[in-house]
């Protein structure tokens, strides 16, 4: 059978993007990478950790070395509460024992190893590329961009994240993204906790809020803090916020808990930032003709879910087998079904997780006195985790 899809346009350079243009590429799609940033980057003190499922996706289009060489292991969380006791922990690794653990990396770096690793294989990846508008051929996409230049290929991918331009090209009344009642920081500490180990990243129900930290080979603790909101604040008042009301807002969230994240933050160079999180909960639609959505841009999570990137992998590897087996229309009805069931799972959990991060006195009675018990039992993430991605399968032509 011919191939349908030949060329394709990839709209972001985060996490989905560069790994969307690899699994083209080894599909036999050549792929144009848009960024609207200069250069990759990522927030100021954000980090993150790869799943393996993530890693599993990067396994399939040989990118998973790449990620590994800019990350270290995290072979356990640890869940403790105020008062400092382990209510439980959980393994990262493949339920299966086919991986052994997630990694962590700082955001940027994940960005940056990407990037590197798609230019390197022939991937021309476009900075300060902002796409304006499409127009669909129908048997092809044409973009405009903001510099004027236009291009037109087969498909149009939109992994341009949570504000994605993409999906209102899609659907212009889609839902916009939710917000979640919580703000988000992070940083690396120069304090090294007493009981803190390697690879360990450890998770805190604080009275007043929820955070964690984890010691990194470089000798220092990469920590992060999610202060509960009641409103979803303005974004001048968030960009406003000095480094020394973030210092305070925090010492008086975590003050009084048997936890070491107040003297994290106090070793912490500064200025401290933080930034309000949104999920996409569920789209009408994730295609339209020649477009297709994928990771953020069809299903942001928030930071409860620990799986944002690792779906945006697995996206990107998926739709790639779709349209490597199948003619464009039949590829991306295959590539939402196959994706969205899982992914609406992943952001439900993520958003209850981040909702509940700090739960009233009754709560947090009746957590410490079920969670261990939970977890003992069984592991309610290994779901997610168990996930695996069959590149060589050819992908079954659709019914009806």
């Amino acid at each position: 059978m011919a191939r349908a899809t030949e060329r394709a346009i990839v709209v972001g350079g985060g996490v989905a993007g560069p790994v969307a243009a690899m699994a083209l590429q080894r599909a036999g799609i050549e792929a144009t990478v848009h960024e609207a940033h200069p250069a990759p980057a990522g927030d100021v003190g954000a980090w993150l950790g790869v799943q393996v499922n993530g890693l599993d996706a990067l396994a399939a289009v040989g990118a998973e070395d790449a990620v590994r060489a800019a990350a270290f292991p995290t072979p356990v969380i640890e869940f403790r509460n105020a008062a400092g006791r382990v209510l439980g922990e959980l393994p990262t690794g493949d339920p299966a024992g086919a991986r052994p653990a997630g990694v962590s990396l700082r955001r940027s770096e994940l960005y940056r190893a990407l990037h590197d690793e798609a230019v390197d294989r022939g991937v021309e990846v476009r900075h300060r590329s902002r796409l304006v508008s499409a127009e669909d051929t129908g048997d092809g996409v044409t973009a405009v961009f903001d510099d004027g230049h236009t291009e037109t290929a087969d498909l149009l991918v939109g992994a341009d994240g949570v504000r994605s331009t993409v999906r209102t090209l899609v659907d212009p009344g889609a839902p916009a993204p939710r917000f979640v009642p919580v703000l988000t920081t992070a940083g690396y500490s120069e304090h090294t906790p007493a009981d803190a180990e390697p690879g360990r990243l450890t998770m805190v129900f604080g009275r007043r809020g929820f955070g964690g930290y984890l010691a990194a080979p470089d000798g220092r603790t990469w920590w992060f803090a999610t202060p509960p909101l009641t409103r979803e604040p303005p974004a001048a008042e968030v960009a406003a916020t000095t480094d020394l009301q973030w210092r305070a807002r925090l010492y008086d969230l975590f003050r009084g808990d048997r936890s070491p994240l107040v003297a994290l933050v106090e070793a912490t160079p500064g200025p401290l930032r933080g930034w309000t999180t949104y999920d996409v909960p569920s789209l009408p639609r994730w295609h339209r003709g020649r477009t297709v959505l994928i990771g953020d841009a069809a299903h942001a999570t928030a930071p409860g879910a620990g799986q944002g990137s690792s779906l945006a992998m697995e996206d990107a590897v998926v739709l790639a087998r779709c349209l490597r087996d199948l003619p464009a229309a039949d590829a991306l009805r295959t590539f939402e079904a196959l994706r969205r069931p899982r992914a609406e799972r992943m952001v439900a959990q993520g958003f209850a997780a981040s909702s509940a991060e700090a739960p009233p006195a009754v709560g947090r009675l009746v957590r410490d006195l079920v969670m261990p018990v939970v977890l003992r039992l069984r592991d309610p993430r290994a779901w997610g985790r168990a996930h695996r991605v069959e590149w060589d399968v050819p992908v079954p032509v659709p019914v009806g």
